[in-house]
């Protein structure tokens, strides 16, 4: 008799969430933090590079060192002493002889802690040592 009038208890079907719509939201999101990301390796430290009429691109086996305006020394952005420094060249040279160092100090950087990171890049064995700058 309750069949009749549609109260029998039936069982209820699991509710089930449509996951495509989800998936594509995803990608979506995904593409577009691909595409406006920037990939650029830089020192992990925030310095204003001076202005030079003559900068040029380097390659893609250059060892990146920041100089901050205070002084200190960064290498993949982590601060180190000039002779953890040398000792870092040392070892990136001794795997890739090519390898240039590349100083992005800031243009209120001492120039005196930029001569010593540039010494201590040579005494490492680095051949090639150059100091970065935008172009104009």
């Amino acid at each position: 008799m309750l069949e009749e009038y549609g109260l029998m208890r039936h069982e209820s079907e699991a509710a089930e969430i449509n996951m495509g719509p989800l998936i594509d939201m995803v990608f979506i999101l995904l593409i577009f933090f691909v595409v406006t990301t920037n990939f650029n390796r830089q020192t992990g430290v925030d310095v204003s590079k001076p202005k030079a009429q003559t900068a040029v691109s380097q390659g893609q086996k250059t060892l990146l060192v920041g100089v901050t305006r205070e002084g200190t020394i960064h290498v993949y952005g982590r601060q180190v002493t000039p002779e953890r420094l040398q000792a870092l060249v040392k070892q990136e040279v001794t795997k890739n002889p090519e390898m240039s160092v590349v100083i992005i100090a800031d243009q209120d950087a001492a120039i005196g802690k930029a001569v010593v990171v540039m010494d201590k890049c040579a005494l490492a064995g680095a051949n090639k040592v150059s100091i970065a700058a935008e172009q104009e």
